[in-house]
């Protein structure tokens, strides 16, 4: 069995993400590559690491492209609940730019809790949205990022002394 590459990669939900300065600041930081997938063009640094997807303009284009690159020891930063699920659920990190981690115990109750606010909604019951980006959210999520980061490359190193050893 080959072990995987000691570097996670973090796939960025990018048409909406507000912390996408942070991400590309963190992930140079580590040596950490990524992709910042959208429908369509998005500009991002010049930089050997932060590679710029255009997955097209169809309905769930870079949410499905992501889907099925993302997996066990990578990292998914998105708000998209949906996606948070289906990346939970091959193994990755998924991180929400507010800093709050979507896990294999929480997803389902996220999950549950977003469609009833969808039905809510469009029901009249709830006009308003969720709460505005705060800069506590930012602080958040570096440091979730961060801890995330570190934690998956330790991780790694260990299971490739493991199999050297």
């Amino acid at each position: 069995m080959t072990s995987p590459p000691a570097t996670p990669r973090i796939y960025v939900d990018a048409d909406a993400c507000p912390v996408k300065d942070e991400i590309y600041r963190v992930a140079v930081r580590h040596g950490v590559p990524v992709s910042v997938v959208a429908g369509n063009f998005i500009r991002v640094p010049q930089d050997r690491l932060i590679e710029r997807i255009a997955a097209g303009a169809g309905m769930d284009a870079a949410d499905n492209w992501i889907a099925e690159r993302a997996g066990d020891g990578d990292i998914v930063i998105t708000a998209d609940i949906p996606l948070a699920s289906r990346c939970v659920k091959t193994g990755a990190d998924v991180i929400a730019p507010n800093g709050k981690p979507f896990t294999e115990e929480s997803i389902g109750m996220t999950l549950a809790v977003r469609n009833l606010m969808t039905d809510l909604r469009s029901a009249g019951e709830v006009t308003g949205g969720p709460r505005s980006f705060a800069p506590r959210d930012r602080s958040a999520f570096l440091s979730a990022l961060d801890q995330t980061i570190r934690r998956i490359q330790r991780r790694r190193a260990e299971q490739a002394a493991t199999v050297k050893g």
